[in-house]
């Protein structure tokens, strides 16, 4: 019962994904209509590009060049400036999860070793803002986060206007990260020798590991994905390639991967492929979302979060452009709007288990505010 209870908690978005599948399944017995109702290409593209990732992140390449970009740091704010916007250009490459996955336990040792006065002043407000700048870096990109590869496939966009869609909302974020850098990395001149000796303790052991042949094939692997990404290849072979090389190179890597987002999409969408054949739940929500995609998606992500929310609003609307806006400006406010969010406060729950409400304070506050700046610069564009 308690492996039951921890499973359920863990994972509260895929249980309910499934019991909402299942629940929808007495109104609308499983038939050949199901089959319809599944992404296999999001899905697939998902699939490799987590698979690549995991490998490229248990190589520590990107624990390495962080190294590398501290190595460079002067200053208390070059510091808080370079911590925060690793997750911010990261994420549009790697997702929001893998950045705060590989950049957070990363800046909890940064930070010890600048002294337990500035570790103290530091840690809570920085980490709040690294989960921030990932997840609004995320949103220029199609591979950015899940929601954003969903709807972008659902859209039928370029990659050029998808990241032009995004791009003012992604500029203003970065501004206004930059400000809140250079106000609060103030300070911590005096310990630059303490964060660069981080590359030559246990760190280092982590570069040794890099293997330049398998960085190549991990990075061809990469640009495979991109290229389904752009339409230009088939998810059947891009995807084929993935797992056979990856089976061949390191097996291991295939346990590393997040397969319970994979059921969460299968189960969400078997739910909405469902709803959307009960006439009376289809239109009241086509009725309730059709002209507000973005208010609805923010609203519903608080909720739900993001992702969840963009696999059932797309069911009753075809304006994918608001839906893409909503549910990345949905990320921002309560700590589930986007579960990225929750890898963040696990970190924190770990480190600083006696400050975990100051943190959850900091990060509700510090959501909220970026969410109405953004969503006034929202009413301003539209």
């Amino acid at each position: 019962m308690e492996r039951i209870i921890s499973f359920i908690k863990k994972e509260t978005v895929l249980c309910a994904a499934l019991i909402l599948a299942v629940l929808s399944a007495f109104m609308i017995p499983p038939d050949r209509e199901y089959a319809a109702y599944i992404d296999y290409r999001t899905l697939a593209i998902l699939l490799g590009l987590m698979v690549v990732m995991a490998g490229l992140r248990k190589m520590g390449l990107f624990r390495r060049i962080a190294q590398g970009l501290l190595c460079r740091v002067k200053s208390g704010r070059g510091l808080v400036l370079i911590l925060m916007m690793l997750c911010f250009f990261f994420s549009m490459l790697i997702t929001n999860d893998v950045a705060l996955i590989t950049f957070v336990p990363f800046t909890f040792t940064v930070l010890e070793m600048m002294g337990e006065e500035q570790r103290r002043k530091l840690v809570l407000p920085l980490i709040a803002m690294q989960t921030i700048a990932a997840n609004l870096g995320s949103m220029l990109t199609p591979i950015g986060n899940p929601q954003n590869l969903y709807l972008y496939g659902k859209a039928g966009l370029s990659i050029g206007e998808f990241v032009w869609l995004m791009l003012p909302y992604a500029l203003l974020s970065l501004l206004i990260l930059t400000g809140w850098a250079i106000i609060q990395g103030g300070g911590g001149h005096r310990r630059r020798k303490s964060w660069q000796s981080i590359d030559s303790s246990q760190e280092s052991g982590k570069n040794a590991e890099i293997s330049v042949p398998a960085l190549v094939v991990y990075l061809a692997l990469f640009a495979l994905c991109l290229l389904t990404v752009a339409h230009i290849l088939p998810w059947q072979t891009a995807l084929g390639t993935v797992l056979v090389t990856v089976l061949v190179m390191d097996r291991k890597i295939l346990m590393k991967v997040d397969y319970s987002l994979l059921l969460t999409f299968v189960g969400f969408f078997v739910f909405i492929g469902n709803m959307g054949r009960i006439p009376v739940f289809r239109d009241f929500l086509q009725n309730a979302v059709t002209g507000r995609e973005t208010y609805a998606a923010v609203a519903a992500s608080q909720i739900i979060s993001n992702v969840p929310a963009a696999l059932l609003l797309s069911g009753f609307t075809d304006n994918y452009g608001q839906l893409i806006i909503g549910t990345n400006l949905g990320g921002l406010g309560t700590l589930i709007a986007s579960m990225a969010s929750l890898i963040s406060y696990k970190y924190v729950a770990r480190e600083e288990s006696s400050r975990k409400g100051a943190y959850i304070g900091i990060f509700t506050v510090s959501n909220l505010a970026f969410l109405a700046v953004l969503m006034i610069f929202y009413r301003i564009m539209a």
